[in-house]
């Protein structure tokens, strides 16, 4: 398993990342350019969520550099943009305010070593499981987090205070440039992403008139050197108690991370995959994210995961191959060491109006459509999911409506189960089952069934059903119990593999043939009864 991981990580390792997108001149200056509008676009929310997380600003930026760069280069869908969010800065608040950020640092690693883990045992293969109603979901409160999370960017800057009167106008002016330039520039030309232009034309008019607006500057400094080797200053390896004492108090944290850093981050696959037409790279995600995360461990910084809005913003600014990424996040580690001056002047109404375009962008409108055509358990998860995503957290939204869209489903086949009846020349009765046989059809399975009046001999047909769980055991049981309390027999017909095998294993057949699941010859089975003693 492990080789063959490593073989497909080892394999995907160019620097275009895919066949369909090659690393022509003309594609590394649009690459190069996305690269930089990411750059400037993540400062801010770097910077925001290591305020989240209660931690410098740096330790935020270092993460967005690290997590960036390492991902870029080994992530399984090139185009994608990792770095600090606020879904990992939340998990990370109550630790660093009990325990001090050096927990969070080894914390840090170790969700990266889980997700390396889950990596290796491809566990990032479940995802499949999350239905397209929850992706509608999961994309509408993702786009309506991104869009509250730039109204911060209204306060005065030091208060929390929103603007008014003037002041605010002028930040409403200068957003709704930014807005008007990433719309109209691509009917233009496209020699220079919009979103950077935006920001750069944006920039222009506020130094060169000299307006009185917060800029980058005024969230915090964010000049710094190379980030350094540090191994997190806990006490973990002094004994054997200490060890456990340490992980008792980092390990929930680190797990509950890791599946949010997950869960995030193959959502985001998925959706860059559909607007690239991509596939594959699950697993390999998941070891790109794991080992970004336990190299931010080790060099003092609060880790990450994929980030939908940057990742938006790269695509739709060009960025297909890797370089994209490792230009975000050298441009970003530059910008910290030798450009902060200029960045700190950069006006937070550009790189706002840039991330209200990604929302407007991002946000599924045709779901207000879709959910007036499909059924309305799908579209009720499509509404669940955004509000919990909203008012809760992804990673809770996403389990939620798997949840409920499985309830739903299971509810919708438990109704399904019916039979068809008819009586042989030789008087016995056959009940062909109509739909599956499990937990959530036991019950209207036994109900179809008439034991006081039906003949001594019954024939149940599986060949449209099929026996799934320990539920559909049980009721097969319970009901030859019934027939047998009468005298009578009951026997089983068309049983395929997979129900052979189930009740092969729980010992309920009387004959065994290898005829019967291929349909060839028509045996019937006597079942055994008091092998599962009703599950009591």
């Amino acid at each position: 398993m492990i080789q063959s991981v490593l073989a497909s990580f080892a394999k995907n390792l160019s620097i275009s990342g895919t066949t369909s997108t090659k690393l022509t001149p003309t594609q590394a200056k649009t690459d190069v350019l996305s690269g930089l509008t990411v750059a400037l676009a993540l400062v801010p929310e770097a910077v925001a969520f290591s305020f989240v997380a209660q931690v410098h600003p740096l330790v935020g930026l270092y993460a967005a550099f690290i997590m960036g760069l390492v991902t870029a280069v080994f992530g399984g869908r090139p185009g994608m943009i990792s770095g600090a969010t606020g879904a990992i800065a939340v998990v990370f608040v109550s630790l660093v305010i009990e325990h001090g950020v050096e927990y969070l640092f080894a914390t840090v690693v170790l969700m990266g070593i889980l997700q390396i883990l889950a990596g290796i045992f491809r566990l990032g293969k479940f995802i499949r499981l999350v239905p397209h109603p929850v992706m509608l979901g999961f994309v509408n409160g993702l786009a309506i987090v991104i869009f509250l999370a730039q109204l911060t960017q209204f306060k005065v800057p030091g208060t929390d205070n929103f603007m008014t009167g003037m002041p605010l106008v002028i930040m409403l002016a200068l957003v709704a440039l930014t807005m008007a330039v990433v719309y109209f520039l691509p009917k233009v030309t496209n020699i220079i992403p919009a979103p950077l232009a935006g920001i750069l034309i944006t920039a222009v008019v506020v130094i060169a008139f000299g307006i009185n607006v917060p800029r980058v500057g005024d969230m915090a400094q964010i000049k710094g050197g190379l980030p350094t080797f540090h191994i997190p200053a806990v006490p973990m390896f002094e004994s054997m108690d200490s060890f456990l004492s340490t992980m008792h108090i980092i390990f929930p944290y680190a797990l509950i991370a890791a599946a949010v850093g997950l869960i995030e981050s193959l959502l985001t696959l998925n959706l860059v995959g559909e607007i690239k037409g991509e596939r594959g790279g699950v697993s390999q995600e998941c070891l790109a994210q794991g080992a970004g995360n336990v190299i931010s461990g080790f060099f003092g910084s609060m880790g990450g995961c994929a980030m939908i809005g940057q990742s938006m913003i790269n695509v739709k600014s060009g960025g297909r191959t890797r370089l994209a990424g490792i230009a975000a996040a050298l441009f970003l580690l530059a910008f910290i060491m030798v450009a902060s001056p200029l960045i700190e002047q950069i006006p937070l109404a550009a790189l706002v109006g840039v991330m209200f375009m990604v929302v407007i962008g991002t946000f599924a409108w045709n779901s207000f459509n879709v959910m007036r055509k499909v059924p309305r358990v799908d579209a009720f998860v499509i509404v669940l999911v955004t509000v919990v995503t909203v008012l809760e957290d992804l990673a809770i939204a996403v389990v939620v409506g798997v949840i409920v869209s499985a309830l739903a489903y299971a509810w919708q086949n438990a109704s399904r189960i019916h039979a068809k009846t008819y009586e042989t020349p030789e008087g016995a009765k056959v009940y062909q089952i109509q739909g599956p046989l499990f937990f959530g059809s036991a019950e209207g399975f036994l109900e179809m069934f008439d034991p006081a009046n039906d003949p001594s001999m019954v024939i149940v047909d599986f060949a449209d059903s099929r026996v799934a769980d320990q539920s559909a055991l049980n009721a097969i049981e319970s009901l030859a119990a019934k027939y047998e309390a009468r005298g009578k027999e009951i026997q089983l017909r068309h049983l395929s593999r997979d129900c052979h095998r189930l009740l092969s294993k729980a010992g309920h057949l009387m004959v065994d043939s290898d005829d019967d699941p291929d349909y060839q010859v028509a045996t019937d089975y006597v079942v055994r009864t008091g092998v599962l003693g009703s599950g009591h």
